[in-house]
C-alpha cells in the first residue's frame, strides 16, 4: 500500500470516529 492511501484511510476512519463521538456528546447534553 502507498503511504498516500495509508493516510486516507487514517483520515476516514478519525473523520467516522469523530462523527460518532460528537453524535454522542450531542445526545448526552441534550438528554
Amino acid at each position: 500500500m502507498s503511504a498516500s492511501a495509508v493516510v486516507m484511510m487514517i483520515v476516514a476512519i478519525c473523520v467516522i470516529w469523530g462523527g460518532l463521538v460528537t453524535s454522542v456528546l450531542h445526545a448526552i447534553r441534550h438528554s
